[in-house]
């Protein structure tokens, strides 16, 4: 992976390795006081947790590991001031609480020896056995790449990573292990930007990874220690509301576990209820999803009831219902559908006792600990003998627990640039699920707000590559069409592959949006160039240079590319800034020259105006307009209405005003963002709030605004009372994952009531 705690000279300082005298790493160093004293897990202690779970651990092997890494690690100290070896056996100890197998342990104690030592790899399998010396290597951290761009570098190190944890999940253990005591003692690194940069490395692959596979407490873990670093404004906010409403429904809580709790009692059910608060990070992603407010969030509190059977589950299902009112469109069965990491539960909602909303997750004492700790709640002691049990992991789940991995390797398969894989293993990683159906009755499980491409290459690639068209129950259905849990989809094929640029649009899924990449890579090389050629020669010309009077062998060298013809490629993807380009040839120009080329461009009407959206069916001299009414930005989905003398008008999918045009499908067009606009430009865009009228409050929400990155261009106030006001804000943002940021922070904000995106 990219560079962490331990790659940094601040974290790790290399001394000499070799013997250390043991009770001399326990004395009190010079200008420490005893209570900074590190706490190290003896090797008795780590011992007796692996022995309490796994009678025929090799204690022998234990003991050679944990000796082996305190002396390979010798001196060497961390940001803390603590000995490093304290933190590959704080490691060891994560995953001995997740009853991980011996040669697990061992590799968690070794995992920086290769890297962090004068070890090898024979070294390791010579001492230890050819089975610790492959997770060794395979958690080792991979040397760091000689890129120019840290995050190619990243996407480099997650590509080889994904690899390596595919072949065995035990790799991912140690991995995530790993980074969870870096990031518990983050707090240690000096520098801001480099807490924040690990912190959104964390929340952008690790927690991801950890959800993939269903650690549920790991995830929550690093997702909450990430937030604390790279918003912490926004994570306080939130604390404190929910300490004001743990002060105001702590009773109500009690006594809701009480109720439900009696008349399990009284049905003959014998069941373990419980209340549990959301977590701030958790909240801040549903603030950001959903246009609502934090007074309005109804499952800030939910209960969970553990049960001894699945035959319970449903009939304390049958319990609930029959005592209190179900919400309708609230009740989830992930017991017979389990989400693609094994997750396993009933979810319902009722108005329970005194009208409160209760949202219950109903589940067995198996599926409670499989949620808890995904795939590694299956590595039990049976027949004499310690390891995964892949039986009880099928009839537990009913599925394999590195099918999302697995994915993701199919995501590799397609070849294409290592920013395309983040992309693509996000999209993967993050989002939840909806289940469909072939027509022979074959279940497919997809994201949330998947499509009917989405659904044809989950089938099968040669079915998503020669896709025409989708019969959505029976009837033909247009491709942008969001799919439903329930309906059955029959894809209508081609003779022959075929695939636009638009049609990435019509997908949600990393593995149908890279194998459309695959596709047309080949076609829009050419326009890549063409529009990176025009970039450099706009910034040159801002500069008073010309491009014909210089040679670009400089910057050939500087970006790794063999011609021109390649460098105005990886300027139009946005791998190469046009602005490096004119610095790197020009070395001696000024500062502000430099900033004054490099800015970021407005999305505007305009000659350039094709610059930022494209579509096959546009026309050569198609007029783009962006719609006011909507404000499209990089990162929505958006569609072209065409109008007269080739005027074609931008909106945002989702916008009110498509619906004029529902039966007019010869107006339509497909669009999609360029690279260009999703990497550096600027859109205008409008939000409304409802803010509590009160002295300084306006100011406050300006500056949460301006904290979050947004630049204000223009403030109406629309409607003003005693108590609130309605402002509409324009805000110029990077794109539409940048504006969303901005809304969760206004949401979080006690004095907002509501904040919304103007559509209208």
């Amino acid at each position: 992976m990219a560079e962490t705690l331990d790659d940094d000279p601040e974290i790790a300082t290399a001394l000499p390795v070799g013997g250390v005298d043991l009770p001399t790493l326990y004395d009190d160093a010079p200008g420490r006081a005893p209570a900074a004293r590190p706490k190290v897990l003896r090797q008795y202690e780590l011992i007796e947790r692996v022995k309490s779970y796994d009678p025929t651990a090799d204690e022998n092997l234990l003991n050679r590991a944990y000796v082996y890494a305190m002396r390979m690690h010798g001196s060497q100290t961390r940001a803390s001031g603590d000995p490093y070896f304290a933190h590959p056996i704080e490691v060891a100890g994560i995953l001995t609480d997740y009853r991980l197998d011996t040669a697990t342990i061992c590799s968690a104690l070794l995992h920086d020896v290769i890297e962090d030592t004068s070890a090898t790899r024979n070294d390791i399998a010579e001492l230890f056995g050819e089975e610790i010396a492959v997770l060794v290597e395979g958690v080792t951290k991979l040397s760091r790449l000689e890129l120019n761009e840290e995050h190619l570098r990243q996407a480099e190190n997650l590509r080889k990573f994904i690899l390596a944890i595919s072949r065995d999940v035990r790799v991912l253990m140690i991995k995530l292990a790993d980074r969870l005591h870096n990031m518990r003692t983050l707090g240690f690194l000096a520098k801001q930007a480099k807490r924040e940069r690990i912190a959104r490395e964390t929340l952008d692959i690790y927690a991801p990874l950890a959800r993939a596979i269903g650690c549920h407490r790991i995830c929550s873990e690093l997702e909450e220690l990430a937030f604390e670093q790279i918003n912490p404004r926004a994570r306080t906010a939130i604390v404190r509301r929910l300490e004001a409403l743990r002060a105001t429904q702590g009773q109500a809580v009690a006594i809701v576990s009480g109720e439900v709790s009696a008349r399990l009692e009284e049905s003959g059910v014998p069941a373990r209820v419980y209340g549990r608060e959301k977590h701030p990070y958790s909240i801040w992603r549903k603030l950001q999803r959903k246009s609502i407010g934090f007074s309005q969030l109804s499952d800030i509190y939910a209960f969970r009831v553990i049960v001894d059977t699945e035959d319970d589950c449903y009939r304390v299902l049958g319990v609930v219902h029959r005592a209190w009112s179900s919400v309708p469109e609230r009740f989830k069965d992930f017991i017979s559908t389990p989400k693609r990491n094994n997750y396993r539960s009933l979810h319902t909602t009722v108005v329970g006792p005194r009208g409160m909303r209760i949202e219950l997750q109903i589940r067995t004492e198996v599926m409670d600990r499989v949620a808890e700790e995904g795939v590694a709640a299956h590595w039990v002691y049976k027949d004499r003998s310690y390891g995964f049990d892949a039986e009880a992991a099928e009839a537990d789940g009913g599925r394999d627990p590195m099918n999302n991995l697995r994915q993701l390797v199919q995501v590799l398969e397609n070849g294409g640039d290592a920013e395309e894989l983040v992309e693509h293993a996000k999209l993967e990683m993050f989002l939840d699920q909806v289940f469909v159906f072939t027509p022979k009755g074959r279940l497919i499980s997809l994201p949330t707000g998947a499509m009917p491409l989405d659904f044809a290459y989950a089938v099968h690639t040669d079915v998503g590559d020669t896709t025409v068209g989708a019969k959505i129950n029976g009837e033909l259905r247009p491709l942008r069409t969001a799919l439903q849990n329930g309906d059955v989809v029959e894809i209508v094929r081609g003779p022959k592959p075929v695939a636009w640029p638009e049609w990435q649009s019509l997908t949600i899924t990393g593995r149908a949006r890279s194998a459309i990449r695959r596709h047309i890579r080949q076609g829009e090389r050419e326009a890549l160039a063409r529009m990176g050629r025009a970039s450099i020669d706009e910034i040159f010309s801002r500069a008073g240079k010309s491009r014909s009077d210089v040679s670009l062998r400089p910057a050939l060298d500087r970006f790794g590319v063999t011609s021109e013809e390649e460098l105005f490629v990886a300027v139009g993807r946005g791998r190469a800034p046009a602005g490096q380009v004119l610095e790197t040839v020009f070395p001696g120009m000024k500062a502000d020259e430099h900033a004054a080329a490099t800015a970021r461009r407005r999305i505007q009407d305009g000659p350039d105006a094709r610059m930022f959206v494209r579509g096959v069916k546009l026309g050569s001299g198609a007029k783009l307009h962006f719609a006011e009414c909507c404000t499209p930005a990089p990162g929505d989905r958006i569609v072209g209405i065409a109008g007269e003398e080739g005027r074609v008008t931008v909106h945002a999918i989702d916008c009110a005003v498509l619906a004029h045009y529902e039966d007019r499908e010869d107006m339509w067009r497909d669009l999609h963002w360029t690279a260009l606009a999703e990497q550096s430009t600027v859109s205008a865009v409008r939000l409304t709030a409802t803010i509590r009228n009160a002295p300084g409050v306006l100011g406050q929400v300006c500056t949460i605004i301006g904290e979050a990155g947004g630049n204000i261009g223009n403030l109406s106030m629309k409607r003003r009372q005693s108590d609130f006001f309605d402002a509409e804000f324009e805000i110029e943002v990077r794109d539409a994952r940048h504006l969303t940021h901005i809304v969760a922070a206004l949401r979080a904000c006690p004095f907002v009531e509501e904040v919304d995106r103007a559509k209208g």
